[in-house]
């Protein structure tokens, strides 16, 4: 049996995988949309098994209230989100939301059914139900009541396939349940307590077309995005395959209850975020906005719950930079930006102490480059220019250094300053000046 819950998780996760091929990212973000609560989007061609994916993994979360619908241009709001009671706007009638809410009518209920089921009288329990019909009536007929029975209002998980087959007229519907949880029909706002959308489709729309523009919001609000291929290893794919003929596939081994994920969610949103991973999730999104990826301020401020879920999955007691490779489902908009985003994660966070040190080592050496090709003409005036530049980089080799968490990474910082100290000396011994360390220079600034 599992030790603890993020055990239990780990282990629907493997449940899910033994029944797809090539599906880790997939599941893992399905895992991570429950932990905190957002969106996850799933783009591949048909027969890819998306929605398989999505219904294995959920279907092994117990309790859970699940909604699911294919939907068309010809899907209206009532399939999603329920139609009005008629029989709520007849004056002293009372809606069936109320009757079946309501605990003395439904218990009166239950004993006229038990009674007729074994045949015993009645008694007067039809005239008590009668007066507790017309009493309820008083309070709540009239009152528009909207039959939300199976549907988004009271679903804890929703699928929903070809999400951009929507018309307009569930489109605004649908982005107010996906961005705040809540639906407004004949003027009453109903909460939602879905915790996570799932959304697929075999396309993007394209947002250049003034028809399809429309639907940019509700694709802004899948916060998690994923993209699927056909399985390319033979071998997994034979291994599908035996197994679907065998009668094999399908079997749950692992499952959480609604209640265990909600503990789950508590945990991952309890790890600590050091600073240090604020500053790395600020140079990331710098970077990819320099390479003209567009990451709006709110997308960077919402960041830390993926970065925290997958800690969670992986065991850490705090969020390391490792966990932000997680943000490759997160920080792209368009397909063709996957590429980019994946590799700016893994240059920055698999070992980000290296690539802060070189960043610096290269400006030191731009730096030098100048000095040299100044020197014979300005002399002192470019060591002045280069000595500023390398105090201010000294700065940085020192906070590196008071960030370091291991002898390696101890390391590569002071191999930073042997190579700053390398630039200085040469620089002031070819313009005839006396060498003096960094830190002096430093000091006297």
């Amino acid at each position: 049996m599992p030790s603890n819950l993020r055990d239990q998780m780990l282990a629907v996760i493997a449940d899910v995988n033994a029944q797809v091929a090539e599906r880790e990212e997939l599941v893992e973000m399905i895992a991570i949309a429950l932990l905190t609560g957002k969106n996850l989007f799933i783009l591949g061609a048909p027969g890819q098994a998306k929605s398989y994916a999505i219904n294995a993994f959920r279907n092994r979360i117990t309790g859970a209230r699940q909604f699911e619908r294919l939907l068309s241009k010809q899907t209206d709001e009532e399939q999603l989100f329920g139609r009005i009671d008629l029989s709520s706007l007849i004056p002293g009638s009372v809606p069936r939301d109320v009757l079946e809410k309501n605990p003395q009518y439904q218990d009166m209920y239950g004993r006229l059914e038990a009674r007729l089921t074994s045949g015993g009288d009645v008694g007067d329990l039809p005239e008590q139900m009668e007066r507790q019909r017309k009493a309820l009536g008083e309070l709540y007929g009239g009152d528009p009541q909207v039959n939300t029975a199976g549907k988004i209002p009271e679903a804890d998980i929703c699928f929903l396939d070809e999400i951009f087959k929507c018309n307009d007229g569930v489109l605004n519907s649908l982005l107010t349940a996906l961005n705040e949880r809540k639906y407004t029909n004949e003027g009453r706002t109903y909460p939602i307590p879905t915790i996570s959308f799932f959304a697929a489709s075999n396309e993007v729309p394209n947002f250049s077309d003034p028809q399809e523009k429309i639907l940019e919001a509700l694709y802004d609000r899948l916060e998690l995005k994923v993209v699927t291929a056909n399985i390319e290893n033979r071998d997994k794919r034979l291994a599908v395959l035996r197994d679907k003929q065998a009668g094999r596939t399908g079997q749950i081994a692992a499952s959480v209850t609604l209640d265990e994920l909600k503990q789950m969610q508590e945990e991952a949103a309890n790890l600590p975020v050091p600073e240090a991973i604020n500053e790395l999730a600020d140079d990331i999104l710098c970077q990819l906005r320099r390479n003209e990826i567009t990451v709006s301020d709110r997308k960077y401020l919402n960041y830390y719950p993926i970065a925290q879920a997958r800690a969670w999955l992986s065991g850490h007691t705090q969020v390391e930079p490792q966990d932000l490779l997680a943000l490759k489902n997160y920080l792209w908009q368009k397909p063709g930006e996957r590429a980019v985003v994946e590799s700016e994660l893994n240059r920055m966070c698999i070992n980000p102490m290296q690539d802060k040190v070189n960043n610096i080592r290269g400006m030191a050496a731009e730096a030098k480059e100048e000095f040299d090709a100044a020197k014979e003409q300005v002399g002192s005036k470019a060591l002045i220019k280069l000595r500023g530049e390398l105090i201010r980089l000294y700065g940085d080799q020192q906070k590196l250094a008071g960030e370091a968490q291991s002898d390696s990474e101890r390391q590569m910082t002071d191999g930073l300053l042997t190579d700053l100290e390398s630039i200085s000396r040469q620089a002031h011994e070819a313009v005839g000046f006396t060498y003096t360390p960094l830190d002096q220079l430093a000091a006297l600034q």
